[in-house]
């Protein structure tokens, strides 16, 4: 019942943030991940709060399920202050250090050697710990990413590189971008292997498995997850130029992974027809009541907020250089 209350909060969550970015309550980039639900839930499920977590813009459903609440996420969205982000990273980068949740990266496939450089603090300081490093099909052919795994596999680093292929690298299908799309194998010498992306239950288990290969010493792992998004690769695109509309609607009718879960609460009998209605009106009136309430907080204030959390450490001997050094910003004071 906890996967299926998780899962219906963050597609609801999904359903919200396109609502208010049709209404242009909403700025810059928005990439939303309905029909990715059992990825994000079902990873968050294979491992433990003290595990580390980062991925690429697509990333409302993982910050969820680190902690970030619905009232912090959509001020982030909304670009008020008390967003998870103080309203400056929007959409695309939203972090959670206290719970191990490092973003939220906007740049494809640039935060893979972060999450490689987490992975070995890990194991520097000798913890039991790993970083799962998500990323989608469209940033498996980054250079970088494969420099990242080569010094993963060197120094067996507690790795799980989990590729998230939901068929299309933006507009681009896999097969006419990638001439290798066994993603599982794509970090070879990596040890890979692949489940599907559509069944929570067999995401937390092949999860827990990478898990538990990283904390027997035995280096990196890459998982792949076959998965699918509703909608377009961002809300500028419609998704109906390279895929039909009849594709979408028989995944959602086939495969959706809400609607798988439910098939299972309801034939096992562990909860009714009813229940489950009153848990999604639950959560309706959740999101509804924290939009609301995000929409009338605060916007972040140009004078205190501007030129702060540009630096990890302040003082009123720093400065922030602008292009001529006349232009620079001296502060007042600490911030």
């Amino acid at each position: 019942m906890t996967y299926y209350r998780d899962m219906y909060l963050q597609r609801r969550v999904e359903i919200m943030c396109d609502e208010i970015y049709k209404k242009k309550e909403v700025r810059g980039f928005c990439h939303l991940m309905d029909g990715q639900e059992a990825v994000s839930v079902g990873v968050e499920a294979g491992i433990t709060k003290e595990d580390h977590i980062i991925t690429a813009y697509r990333c409302h459903g993982i910050a969820l399920g680190r902690g970030v609440s619905v009232y912090k996420l959509m001020s982030e969205m909304m670009g008020r202050s008390t967003g998870i982000s103080k309203g400056k990273g929007g959409s695309m980068h939203m972090t959670l250090r206290k719970n191990k949740y490092y973003g939220g990266n906007g740049i494809v496939g640039a935060h893979v050697p972060v999450g490689t450089g987490v992975a070995f603090g890990i194991k520097y300081e000798k913890k039991k710990e790993v970083c799962v490093i998500m990323y989608g099909d469209g940033a498996a052919n980054q250079g970088q990413v494969f420099e990242a795994a080569n010094m993963a596999m060197l120094w067996k680093l507690p790795a799980v590189y989990i590729c998230e292929n939901n068929g299309f690298a933006m507009g681009t299908s896999c097969e006419r971008s990638t001439a290798n799309t066994k993603y599982y194998t794509k970090l070879t010498p990596v040890p890979g292997f692949k489940s599907t992306g559509m069944c929570v239950f067999a995401v937390r288990e092949a999860m827990k498995f990478a898990r538990d290969w990283c904390l027997q010493g035995k280096g990196p792992i890459c998982l792949e997850v076959d998965t699918y998004r509703y909608h377009g690769h961002s809300m500028s695109d419609a998704g109906t130029t390279y895929r039909t509309r009849e594709e979408v609607t028989k995944i959602r009718k086939e495969r959706d992974p809400i609607e798988a879960v439910k098939h299972i609460v309801l034939s096992n009998k562990v909860a009714s027809e009813s229940e489950l209605k009153d848990i999604e009106k639950e959560i309706r009136q959740h999101v509804e009541e924290e939009t609301n309430k995000a929409r009338e907080s605060p916007w972040p204030d140009p004078e205190k907020d501007l030129m702060t959390n540009v630096m990890a450490t302040q003082s009123s001997k720093d400065f922030i250089r602008g292009v001529e050094y006349e232009q620079s910003h001296f502060p007042k004071s600490s911030c």
